[in-house]
Order: C-alpha cells, then structure tokens, then sequence
C-alpha cells in the first residue's frame, strides 16, 4: 500500500532517520516499536506529509505520496497525533464532523450526517453526541478521536502512541477496537507504541527502530525475540509464552 525507499531525515545536519526502506502491507495491522528518539514518531508524520524527507521516495498507492493533492490525500489517510489542540468546549459531535471535513469542505452535507451518526453507533457513544470535549474521560475522549478518524473514512490510519493516557482496562478496550477495525473494515493501521507486550497481542507486524534506523522488522511473533529485544533495548529481557503469545518481563 505504501512503499518507502532509501529514505533519510535531517535536522541542522544532523540525522534523524537513515537508510528507511518498508513496505507497508494493505490491511495489515503493524506497530512501530523501540527506544525514545528512534524516530518512530518521525517517521510517522513523514508518512502523512506533516514533515518532509531529506531524501528518499514514498509511494503511496503506486503514485508519489508528494503527487496527491491535500484533499485527496486527507481521503486516503489520517494522522492522530499524541498531542492535540482541541477546543474544551467543542462537542463530540462536532469533533467527529470535522474528519469529514475532506469532503465536505467546511459545509456539512445531509450525508455528512448520515457518516457521522454511523461512525457513533459503530463505537457505541452516540450517547455522547452532545457531551463536551473536557467533560469526557480519558478513555470516553480516545473514542471520540478515534470516531473523528473513522469519519474521515481513510483506508490507511496512523497513529502515534494512541494509549498514552489509558489505563490497563482502556487501553485493552483501545487495541481490541483497533484489531476490530482491521478485521472487520479492512483498514491499514500503523501505530507508535512503547507497551510490546501489549502490542504483541494484537499486531499482525512491528517495525523495530533504532537510533533512527530498521533495527529488524517482521511478523510479530519474528520480532518478540530475545536476542532481538536485548539488543533493541539495550537490556537483559526474560521472555515467557503466555497463551502461545510472547511476553517479556526485567528484573534488575
């Protein structure tokens, strides 16, 4: 769905990501993992054209992602940042009309509506419609961003670390939503996430970065070893089956 090749990043010269060749499979669900200032989140927001690559080609679809006009881009994929600026007083409602806002160009269609309501239903919080943004609890508001994004309709989702904030229980209902969206509609959800385990749960792929560079990539189950582990993060792990999962556990 996407390909990226021989891509690099540079700040003031010096070097955020090198050498980033990936292919991002169509309905596969893959999670970017490893250290902080890997340059998974980099990479991310290069992926949706909020930053450019110094050098390198992304193919999105067979076209150049740098060909596709903004709105037609905005209908092929979408971001969700870790950190957003959303007006408190905003309702649900509106947040979620506004992922539409590619096709409706700031004039909500009957349509629209019809989107939005499904959207609601789908995630079970129509009954926060008319709810206000800062009256939403943590889990309630990833919900509704995760509406917001369903609305936009994309068949490719990105997002960059979706469970900070969540606990234990949220974050389980988060990942069983995402895993739901891959199987059942078909999208294509890469995410930045620093809970492996939890991610080894769920991911159909992970993507290891480190030090700006694929430090290994594969199957989940490929990935979640310890000889890769160790090395990724510089640690001495235990790794146990649980359930014909992997899980890994430190203990100093």
């Amino acid at each position: 769905m996407i390909d990226i090749q021989n891509l690099h990043k540079s700040y003031c010269k010096r070097p955020i990501l090198e050498d980033i060749n990936l292919t991002i499979s169509q309905g596969c669900f893959t999670a970017f993992i490893g250290p902080n200032g890997a340059g998974k989140s980099s990479l991310l927001r290069i992926l949706c054209r909020l930053d450019k690559c110094t050098q390198g080609r992304l193919v999105l679809k067979g076209q150049e992602l740098q060909a596709w006009g903004s709105q037609e881009l905005a209908q092929e994929l979408t971001l969700l940042q870790q950190r957003l600026n959303i007006q408190s007083r905003l309702t649900v409602h509106d947040l979620v009309i506004f992922g539409r806002y590619p096709y409706h160009q700031g004039r909500p269609r009957p349509e629209d509506e019809t989107r939005v309501q499904e959207v609601l239903d789908y995630l079970d919080i129509s009954d926060l419609g008319n709810r206000f943004i800062d009256q939403l609890s943590g889990g309630q508001l990833q919900r509704a961003l995760i509406a917001m994004v369903l609305a936009q309709d994309t068949e490719l989702i990105l997002l960059d670390e979706p469970l900070n904030n969540l606990d234990l229980k949220q974050s389980i209902a988060m990942m069983d939503l995402l895993r739901k969206l891959v199987d059942d509609l078909g999208k294509t959800i890469v995410m930045v996430i620093h809970d492996i385990n939890l991610a080894s749960q769920y991911v159909d792929e992970m993507v290891a970065l480190k030090d700006g560079r694929i430090f290994h990539r594969g199957p989940t189950e490929e990935v979640m070893l310890k000889p890769i582990l160790d090395e990724l993060y510089n640690m001495d792990l235990t790794l146990t089956q649980v359930q014909g999962r992997t899980l890994c556990t430190y203990r100093n």
